[in-house]
């Protein structure tokens, strides 16, 4: 299998470095292929602009909509987009690696989604009716490929538990696993992360890689979060809310976790 890891830390020495690398020779000695989009050693550009669009009449207005759909339509996007894109297309899993920083990802990796997520290649796609809205929510390009978060956080884990401080950790990763990687498609795995990144000893250390081995190993055969599918028949179009009835298993409404499918 082809697996993409795009990560994002400055520091190869640090913990995320050691972990990446990890990942990389377990994959590799598996017999899988690996590609590594190091954001900060390729000198990633974050923000996305005006020269994102190569052939864009510098006289009119910027559109990031307008022209991310035509420039991909043409093929006249910024060459590292269209590389990344193209890695993305080659590949059959993609593991997100970086560490929590405020609650979300650094600032370059969300860049990396903002410009390479061109418009009719990961959002702006299919049809829109009253019985279909766009494919998206677990259709789209990346439709049949696997994603997994790799992350690292300061905090112990009770601090992001049901009743911790930072709320709980599925909470806090909601907008990229629901909305940057089931909304185009991604079948995605429960993630990883690695608490109290800061106290770390060698016998921890090998305890953590022993735990992302097993991920590892389980890549295609781990059982990804069940996210309610857009157009499965669970949301009201062009409404998009969830049908009544559909509530959790004992009949009340949590948050992020009710577009979750639960066994009743």
């Amino acid at each position: 299998m082809n697996v993409l890891v795009v990560y994002a830390h400055p520091e190869p020495m640090s913990l995320n470095g050691s972990l990446k690398s990890f990942t990389v020779e377990r994959l590799a000695g598996a017999g899988h292929d690996v590609r590594v989009s190091d954001l900060y050693a390729m000198g990633w550009k974050a923000a996305a602009d005006g020269d994102d669009f190569l052939e864009r009449d510098r006289g009119r207005r910027l559109d990031l909509m307008a022209d991310s759909k035509h420039a991909f339509a043409t093929g006249t996007q910024a060459l590292d987009i269209a590389g990344q894109q193209a890695d993305l297309r080659w590949a059959d899993a993609v593991i997100f690696q970086f560490p929590l920083w405020w609650f979300s990802m650094p600032a370059i990796l969300k860049g990396w989604v903002e410009r390479v997520y061109a418009y009719g290649f990961a959002y702006g796609v299919g049809e829109h009716s009253d019985k279909h809205w766009g494919d998206r929510y677990g259709e789209g390009v990346f439709k049949g490929k696997r994603a997994m978060l790799v992350v690292t956080t300061g905090g112990w884990e009770s601090h992001y538990g049901e009743r911790g401080i930072n709320g709980p950790i599925e909470d806090v990763l909601f907008p990229i696993t629901h909305g940057i990687l089931h909304y185009p498609g991604f079948d995605v795995l429960p993630p990883f992360v690695l608490y109290r990144s800061s106290k770390m000893d060698e016998a921890r250390f090998a305890r953590t890689r022993e735990e992302l081995g097993k991920r590892l190993d389980g890549l295609w055969t781990d059982t990804p979060i069940a996210y309610r599918r857009q157009n499965g028949g669970d949301y009201e179009i062009p409404a998009l809310t969830l049908k009544p009835g559909l509530e959790d298993v004992d009949g009340v409404a949590r948050g992020f976790q009710l577009h979750v499918q639960r066994r009743i």
